[in-house]
């Protein structure tokens, strides 16, 4: 793309202002370099505002996942501090309500005393002493997890964009659609062009609009989920850390190598096979407003409908009211979102044009990994 006099210049064009547009934005305005990004909706809409506002670093796997969800988090400490944004770090408490969840739980904590986990294993009245969210009935115990943060996604992903236009000068065009791509620079659907050494395409659960014969043969798949939100509780009563129970256990990779995950999974399979058709696993957390969110399910590609299905909302109160008990149970609000998942990288990297870089799908972990990932990206790009 060659410049002219009306166009304008940067250092680096963001496509998408998202968490994982904004994390790129982020750490490349922290390395001196002038931003411009570029979202297609009048503000951020996708599936960055509509998860659980989980930093959930506890649900990746030993190793260097763990360790960029780790990078990540302190990034999200920094941030709150630097911009004021509230920030609980709640931790996170998995609930065990059967045996096979116990010892899933015993051997991760066993496995981890030599790790960079920082996790325990918690008594029965130790869980309702740091829960008080936690249904006592059936309850045997739980492992604790300190390292979960809490925000509020909606709220956060506003005030980022803000603060990195009043902290870095980083130029946003809400309402811009980019169009096209070239080494140099980007146009956007209403011919606006912009001159850049270098793009980056953070296009969330859009896999058509740009580069769609690279996303196509990615291996990407969308996944849509179902949640849903409660009101403020009553007298400001708070659920303690975020939980999570057995159905969460077979979710997340972390637990997958336990000895006794398999008959964990299998007895699932046996008592609860509605389950698996959904992808249905619970989890709740609890925002500044006192708001609870509650979900999850799981639906991929073809089996997706943009219509939320009031079956798989009943499968997950069902299985909510087993795991945690709330002064008051009325659903306010509910919602989907979609995300991009790749079947085995924490997301996808590609190069398409020289100086044209795509980052999309990291699943449902973008506000776990995002932070740490950019940050990768720019110290490899540029050679640090």
């Amino acid at each position: 793309m060659s410049s002219s006099t009306h166009e304008e210049s940067f250092d680096v064009a963001v496509v998408g202002a998202g968490i994982v547009g904004l994390a790129h934005a982020w750490m490349a305005a922290r390395r001196g370099l002038r931003v411009v990004v570029f979202e297609r909706s009048p503000r951020a809409i996708g599936a960055s505002i509509r998860n659980f506002g989980m930093i959930w670093p506890i649900g990746q796997p030993a190793g260097e996942p763990f360790l960029v969800a780790l990078r990540s988090r302190a990034f999200w400490l920094e941030l709150a501090e630097a911009a004021g944004l509230w920030l609980n770090p709640c931790g996170s408490i998995h609930l065990a309500r059967h045996a096979d969840e116990l010892a899933v739980l015993d051997e991760f904590c066993s496995v981890s005393a030599a790790g960079d986990y920082s996790v325990r294993m918690l008594t029965r009245d130790e869980v309702l002493q740091r829960a008080p969210a936690a249904n006592p009935d059936g309850l045997l115990g739980g492992m604790w997890s300190e390292t979960e943060l809490c925000v509020n996604s909606r709220d956060v992903i506003a005030r980022l964009s803000c603060w990195l236009s009043e902290m870095f000068g980083v130029e946003f065009r809400f309402g811009s659609l980019v169009t096209s791509v070239e080494p140099g620079g980007v146009t956007t659907s209403a011919g606006q062009s912009v001159v850049c050494e270098r793009t980056v395409i953070c296009s969330g659960s859009d896999l058509q609009t740009l580069f769609p014969s690279v996303l196509a043969e990615s291996g990407l798949k969308l996944c849509k989920l179902q949640m849903m939100k409660t009101g403020p509780q009553p007298d400001d009563w708070r659920i303690g850390p975020h939980l999570a129970g057995g159905l969460t256990l077979r979710h997340y990779l972390a637990f997958a190598g336990c000895p006794s995950h398999a008959a964990l999974r299998q007895r699932f399979v046996v008592e609860k096979p509605e389950l698996d058709r959904f992808g249905i696993h619970v989890m709740a957390s609890q925002n500044n407003s006192g708001e609870v969110i509650l979900g999850d399910s799981h639906e991929y590609d073809d089996e997706m409908t943009p219509f939320d299905s009031s079956e798989i909302e009943s499968l997950m109160l069902r299985e909510l009211r087993e795991l945690i008990v709330l002064r008051d149970w009325q659903i306010v609000e509910r919602w989907h979102g979609v995300y991009a998942k790749h079947p085995e990288r924490l997301i996808l990297e590609a190069e398409p044009q020289p100086g044209v870089h795509i980052a999309v799908g990291p699943g449902g972990a973008g506000m776990t990994l995002s932070f740490g990932l950019a940050d990768r990206h720019w110290t490899r790009w540029l050679g640090e």
